[in-house]
């Protein structure tokens, strides 16, 4: 079974084909717990279910089923838990990716120890059980004396929770009213698209043609259902012609998405998390609730602590990963959580919510009555703009990545590195702070280590650098960047302009590409700007002081 620090067990689809790797993270999640008798959500065959035990399961009709869904039923049902197969945003097919999700009881992933559990059990099979024969019509109920299986309808589930969140009222008048705004929402061919349908077009009253790419397939049509500019570019090119307001792709399974504007204006997840943040009171759920306190990932850029400071609410910044943010809302401490990579939730669940984010955006706008793009200047002009951008290089040789990370670990933690200047161009940068993050859980004590590198400067800006555990095989490892600018006349600006000065540092102190042969960034804002960039930008070193020119 290929490991992982996350809640999941990613492998490539190819090498699992007529192998036991599937049982290997299964069987021991259905372990971790007396199985007997208990209720399991699941997307689609139950047949090891059965096998060890599990008294009862429940199945989304047709066996599609959206994380947020998930999360939803486990929390309504109070089941045990649930086990999701996904490829998340990854490309599908025979020669793409997927991975195993575990659900605990609280709808969350599951915590570090028993992916941990999970992992150390799965070396130590000998033997999985199945029942081989049992076949289920999913889109009926099928039952017998020791086993139940239940098929659902999830989107209505999911739809009964969102009426209790939304005005839907409101939305619904924004959608079909005399002032209607017309809406783009793109699919990507996952679970999303008969949640689509039936919330935003026949429950909303958005037109049926405002929902593309709406039929699940298990290759996603050809493309990664990765919900960015680089992959979304069918809804990107649709916006652009001005003809919609409003526009959002979501990713394979639901829980990530992406928010644009009239003529293809770009709202980056971090400013979409502080957006909604500042705009809680246009959610019915909140004024009844009240707003406890925020969480963002430690990468998530801090505009979301700025409104946190003006809400006078507390902010809790945590490694990647969604599973973090689960104690937090079950504490009472948390009411909206995020991350720089299009996750956005609340403690109605414990899970991000694609879907949840995107009827937020819909409601700010039926309460505002202001574009998307006028509403992202509006807060810029109240909280500043955070230029913000991430780029990966994916599949390193995990090695080679690790001694990377090892080099640079030792120089910005070395005293000498303290109080070091930089210059780029006419940009000055003085290190204020540097650390390996670790995170301390606030509910039970339990300390996280090594989850990132970062560096901090004087004005505000950052510099991190973190290895990803989403890869099977190789490894990913991401830079980040982030400068603050509180002056509306700087607001205009493009992001790649904004950040080269950092990004030249980080290229300079880290020796990425002459560590790997690479020439650039996999993917990301500078992945086709950064080649071009290092032609002009002629790096020397002299001591204590970085110069580029």
């Amino acid at each position: 079974v290929a490991h992982s620090s996350a809640a999941g067990f990613p492998s490539a689809v190819a090498p699992t084909r007529g192998t036991p790797w599937l049982p290997s993270p299964l069987c021991p999640s259905v372990d971790l717990r007396d199985r007997q008798g208990c209720t399991m959500v699941v997307g689609s065959d139950g047949r090891m279910a059965a096998a060890n035990g599990i008294g009862r399961l429940v199945i989304g009709q047709n066996g599609i089923l959206s994380t947020p869904a998930v999360s939803c039923i486990i929390r309504k049902i109070k089941a045990a838990g649930g086990i999701i197969l996904t490829a998340s945003h990854s490309p599908g097919g025979p020669g793409g990716e997927f991975g195993v999700k575990f659900e605990v009881a609280n709808g969350g992933p599951a915590p570090d120890m028993v992916s941990e559990k999970i992992y150390q059990i799965s070396k130590t099979l000998e033997e999985y059980a199945i029942c081989p024969d049992l076949r289920v019509d999913l889109s009926l109920t099928f039952s017998c004396v020791i086993f139940l299986v239940e098929i659902v309808d999830s989107v209505e589930i999911y739809l009964n929770l969102l009426r209790s969140i939304f005005d839907f009222n409101a939305i619904r008048n924004l959608l079909t009213g005399p002032n209607q705004i017309k809406i783009r929402i793109d699919a990507m061919n996952g679970v999303m698209g008969p949640y689509v349908r039936r919330i935003l077009c026949d429950e909303l009253g958005a037109p049926a043609n405002s929902a593309i790419n709406c039929i699940p397939l298990e290759d996603f049509g050809g493309h990664p259902p990765d919900p960015n500019l680089t992959y979304a570019t069918a809804l990107l090119e649709a916006m652009k012609g001005g003809e919609y307001g409003f526009g959002a792709a979501f990713d394979a399974d639901g829980d990530r998405y992406m928010i644009l504007g009239q003529n293809g204006f770009f709202v980056n997840a971090s400013d979409s998390l502080a957006i909604i943040a500042a705009n809680l009171s246009c959610i019915p759920y909140f004024c009844q609730m009240g707003v406890r306190g925020f969480g963002r990932s430690m990468p998530t850029s801090t505009a979301l602590d700025k409104v946190a400071k003006v809400m006078k609410v507390p902010v809790y910044e945590t490694p990647a990963g969604w599973r973090y943010f689960s104690n937090l809302m079950d504490s009472g401490r948390c009411s909206l959580c995020g991350e720089e990579s299009f996750g956005t939730g609340s403690d109605h669940l414990r899970e991000k919510d694609g879907l949840w984010a995107v009827l937020v955006w819909l409601s700010i706008l039926a309460a505002r009555k202001q574009s998307v793009e006028e509403i992202v200047r509006d807060h810029w002009a109240r909280f500043g703009r955070h230029y913000y951008c991430r780029f990966d290089y994916e599949a390193l040789e995990p090695r080679a990545a690790y001694f990377i990370m090892r080099d640079l670990e030792a120089l910005i933690t070395d005293k000498s590195f303290s109080h070091q200047q930089f210059a780029v161009g006419n940009n000055i940068y003085s290190v204020e702070r540097t650390d390996s993050f670790e995170y301390v859980d606030p509910v039970d004590g339990t300390v996280t280590k090594r989850q990132g590198l970062r560096i901090m400067f004087s004005d505000a800006s950052r510099l991190i650098f973190r290895m990803s555990a989403s890869s099977h095989v190789r490894a990913t490892l991401r830079i980040y960047a982030e400068s603050y600018e509180k002056d509306p006349s700087q607001h205009n600006k493009e992001p790649q302009v904004m950040q080269y000065p950092l990004i030249a540092i980080a290229l300079k102190i880290s020796q990425i590409h002459e560590r790997t042969g690479r020439k650039g960034p996999t993917k990301g804002f500078f992945h086709t700007f950064l080649p071009l960039l290092l032609k002009y930008i002629n790096v020397t070193c002299a001591f204590r002081f970085f110069i580029f020119f």
